[in-house]
């Protein structure tokens, strides 16, 4: 029998962080779509991720977008953050919405603009030190669309001369985070196409330099979980942007596309103790809520790793370690997929009865009347968006 107390007291200290871009509105490369009650400022994300932390309990931290989410005093912007009862999150600059980078940022050919993102590369580093940010979560959009257009070796150079700079700079706990994408904006060549180009980078980097899966970023049937045990062996798994896609990088919600996807990520993470504090790694959701309601879409992302983990820790693991060093295929097999069939909603109800909120998070938060108050409260001003 599993110790469901032992599967409950990890699931309590399980922190799912939520990104403050996935509160304004958003939409496709056609048209952002508006919606009533959306945060018109970085303060006013915080709020949210507050909410969504108050009815979840397990996220207590929202990453910030620099600069959609610059504002005068980030000591402040903190402050206000832990009167809301969160902390402010991963730091994720932005080096790709401006015409300077349309040949790329740190990758560009030209020396001033690779030095202008450089210096906004450093400035999220100053901002760490003010916010308390523990992690720098990069992303490139760097890359060519033909063939001849850039030497791909000396881009390389280029984006590993930035890394080098950057992690430099990084003291105290921080880290950088590295992520990578197959394609899109760049269609002939990603800069930080995948996993391994990340890890070796970060391998090239030390200690500080951890891969980021942002579990969209991938080719169709790319097989995740691998590379997800393959980083956490060698200490390389820094942390998740947790989505959902059908076709490309479509950043829906977490488990909507394929929930045993999910749950065989779970499983990876549990049997290379990636629950563990030590492990460092941080559970993170990167998501654009375009035609669902911004708060109840979140919600429902945290419970569905909350299950997808659930059920990874339901595992029989004495059983799945026999059955693999007997040869048996099937029970190997049983072993997840009897874990996955389990309906963990009410292990995660009492849990949530135990942690002293609403064991139906969804329901408490309709039940609230919030939506109705932020809505009128809100409806003045301009909302924030996609790009500001």
């Amino acid at each position: 029998m599993i110790d469901q107390s032992a599967v409950k007291a990890a699931l309590r200290v399980q922190h799912i962080e939520t990104p403050s871009w996935a509160y304004g509105n958003s939409g496709t490369r056609f048209k952002v779509f508006a919606q009533e009650g959306v945060p018109r400022d970085a303060y006013e994300k915080v709020d949210d991720a507050a909410t969504v932390h108050r009815f979840t309990g397990v996220a207590p931290t929202v990453a910030l977008h620099i600069p959609w989410d610059r504002v005068d005093d980030f000591g402040d912007l903190a402050k206000h953050a832990k009167e809301q009862g969160v902390g402010l999150g991963a730091i994720n600059p932005n080096v790709f919405q401006e015409d300077d980078y349309r040949l790329g940022s740190v990758c560009n050919p030209d020396d001033a603009v690779r030095r202008k993102a450089l210096d906004h590369l450093l400035e999220c580093v100053e901002i760490m030190n003010v916010t308390g940010s523990r992690d720098l979560s990069l992303w490139f959009a760097d890359g060519t669309n033909y063939p001849g257009q850039d030497s791909i070796r000396a881009r390389q150079e280029r984006l590993s001369d930035a890394l080098s700079t950057v992690n430099d700079r990084l003291s105290g706990d921080q880290r950088m985070l590295l992520e990578y994408k197959l394609f899109e904006p760049a269609f002939y060549t990603m800069d930080v196409p995948d996993w391994g180009t990340s890890y070796a980078h970060c391998v090239d980097l030390g200690p500080r330099a951890k891969v980021l899966v942002d579990t969209g970023h991938h080719a169709p049937g790319t097989n995740i979980e691998f590379i997800v045990s393959f980083l956490l062996h060698r200490d390389k798994l820094g942390g998740f942007h947790f989505n959902s896609r059908f076709y490309a990088d479509d950043d829906l919600m977490v488990g909507a596309a394929d929930p045993y996807q999910l749950f065989r990520i779970m499983v990876e993470i549990v049997l290379g103790g990636g629950l563990d504090a030590s492990a460092g790694v941080a559970f993170m959701l990167d998501q654009c809520h375009n035609i669902e309601p911004k708060i109840p879409a979140l919600i429902r992302s945290v419970l569905n790793v909350q299950e997808a983990t659930a059920k990874a820790l339901l595992v029989d693991q004495d059983a799945l370690r026999a059955a693999q060093q007997n040869g048996d295929v099937l029970e190997a097999n049983a072993a997840l997929t009897d874990a996955f069939a389990t309906d963990v909603r009410p292990l995660l109800a009492e849990l949530r009865e135990d942690m002293g909120i609403d064991p139906d998070p969804l329901g408490a938060y309709r039940r609230s009347g919030h939506f109705d108050k932020i809505r009128d409260a809100r409806k003045d001003g301009a909302a924030a968006g996609w790009g500001a």
